[in-house]
């Protein structure tokens, strides 16, 4: 049975990833959209960047589903 405080504390972390996972994207488009304009093969940077994309979705789901259960523990 999942304990409300260990789920907050979940969520805590959860939040921290998707921040730092936001902020991993952005900057990751920032080198694809450098490596354009400096006409560079961008293959792996956009493959990267389809991988950060998806676990970030990933993630924001897992948050959902700790939210979801936070919600089921104070009803």
């Amino acid at each position: 049975m999942p304990d409300l405080a260990m789920e907050r504390a979940h969520l805590a972390l959860a939040e921290r990833d998707i921040l730092e996972g936001e902020d991993r994207v952005f900057r990751q488009e920032e080198l694809v959209a450098l490596m354009r304009s400096r006409n560079q093969d961008t293959t792996e940077a956009e493959a990267l960047l389809r991988l950060l994309r998806e676990t970030l979705l990933i993630w924001r789901a897992h948050r959902d589903q700790i939210l979801r259960t936070i919600a089921n523990l104070q009803n």
